[in-house]
């Protein structure tokens, strides 16, 4: 199989490559463990300097290995099929200062041919095939024999299966550990691409619906404006004016367009236009205790109770498409629970987090597993679901998340958990500290 080798796959090429680091310690264990038995207990003389070069070899390019994991930079599948190669290239040297192809351990070849084909690419592999077939053609015909005391002559077949034996064991152990790790990563990967395709299509969502939302401006925008002026003049005519029922219904009427005016810039914003919009400087008091009076403004008859419990103030630059996250999520919580619904605003470390509870039936369990899927509500609505799907995002898009539960005494909470480094100003200590 082939890797693909997009953005996440640099984070599971570095992930390989530290797979790799940690073989190469193993096999330098190994090594040593088997060069000691050979000489020393079975008492057949090895080139021991030579050997230990290798060995010297192997942790030198484990350690450049790690150095250039610390650098953090790209990693293709050159790098790798060279740290691969490296290692056949002391395997065949070690090999050929102990008998060359009659060592039973010339079949730890098999262990680089199969890592190369899980982590490169086809081409990558099957060089890999072609080069350790060269070098067990080469072993065959050149290198240094071992020179075996005489009593061992007579037990040669049987040291042979023993060491093929070891190594079968040595070779299918490292293969279930390390395939099974770089599967993982390769799984993982997999896995981010799918968040990531997942989210295109979502922002290719929100942009059409912001497609939409712009042309509904355009066509409201003008009838709007021409009953608000109308409304305007007939608040100015004394006639009216001396009826208090009729200027009353004309200031609720007022209010109602500058709601409708309100909607279509917060679904504007909401859509995923430019964060920052005329922004403008406040605080985190300010802005959430004017979010809240403007809400409380444009509805009727609600119960909600608010709660500023964020402590010491701090400069930030005010957002609107916040201002209607939290205007989404209070209308729904208004929408189930009109009469007892809460508002807490608090810090947590550098995060500035909002909940938003209330006395409803609660989400159904479906629509916790699919939250911030569009379309995803329980009201039984054509479009619904839209509000949190637009809250879901607009809060991605500043660094946050949003979280959905049923509280064990009834009713539903919405927490929106918000990076103060996100809304701070610059030059601000992001700490607060």
């Amino acid at each position: 199989m082939a890797a693909s080798w997009a953005l996440p796959g640099e984070a599971t090429a570095g992930k390989n490559l530290l797979q790799l680091v940690q073989l190469r310690w193993i096999a330098v264990v190994g090594q040593v463990l088997t060069i000691g038995t050979v000489q020393l207990g079975f008492g057949i003389p090895l080139p021991l300097r030579e050997m230990a070069a290798m060995l010297v070899t192997l942790v030198a390019i484990n350690l450049l290995s790690m150095l250039r994991l610390r650098l953090r930079a790209a990693i293709g599948p050159t790098e790798l099929f060279l740290g691969l190669l490296l290692d056949v290239a002391v395997l065949t040297v070690q090999l050929y200062l102990s008998g060359g192809a009659t060592n039973p351990f010339v079949s730890l070849y098999l262990l680089q041919v199969t890592l190369a084909a899980i982590l490169l690419e086809v081409r990558w592999a099957w060089a890999m095939v072609a080069i350790t077939a060269l070098c067990c053609l080469g072993l065959t015909l050149d290198y240094r024999p071992l020179v075996l005391p005489p009593p061992l002559h007579e037990r040669l077949f049987q040291l042979h299966l023993m060491g093929m034996l070891a190594c079968f064991v040595l070779d299918a152990t490292l293969l279930v550990m390390f395939v099974t790790r770089i599967s993982g990563n390769l799984r993982a990967h997999d896995a981010d691409l799918a968040q990531m395709r997942q989210q295109a299509v979502e922002e290719d969502h929100i942009v059409r619906m912001g497609l939409l939302a712009s042309g509904a401006a355009h066509e409201l925008g003008t009838p709007l404006a021409t009953v608000s002026v109308i409304l305007g003049d007939w608040r100015r005519m004394p006639q009216l004016r001396a009826m208090p029922d009729l200027a009353q219904e004309m200031d609720e009427m007022q209010a109602a367009i500058q709601r409708c005016k309100a909607i279509v810039t917060g679904i504007l914003l909401s859509a995923g236009e430019v964060r920052g919009e005329a922004p403008e400087v406040s605080s985190v008091h300010a802005f959430l205790d004017g979010a809240v009076e403007d809400w409380r403004a444009s509805r009727t008859a609600t119960g909600l109770v608010y709660e500023n419990r964020f402590g010491d103030d701090l400069p930030i630059v005010a957002d609107p498409a916040l201002e209607q996250v939290l205007a989404n999520i209070l209308d729904n919580a208004q929408e189930v629970s009109p009469a007892h619904l809460r508002l807490r605003a608090t810090r947590r470390d550098a995060e500035l987090v909002l909940e938003v509870s209330d006395h409803g039936p609660g989400f159904a369990p479906d629509m916790l597993r699919e939250l911030g899927r569009p379309y995803q509500s329980s009201k039984g609505r054509q479009g619904g679901g839209l509000g949190l799907f637009l809250v879901h995002n607009v809060v991605r898009k500043l660094g946050g998340s949003v979280a959905a539960r049923n509280r064990p005494e009834g009713g539903a909470m919405v927490t929106v958990t918000l990076p103060l480094a996100s809304l701070a100003l610059d030059g601000e200590d992001r700490d607060g500290r």
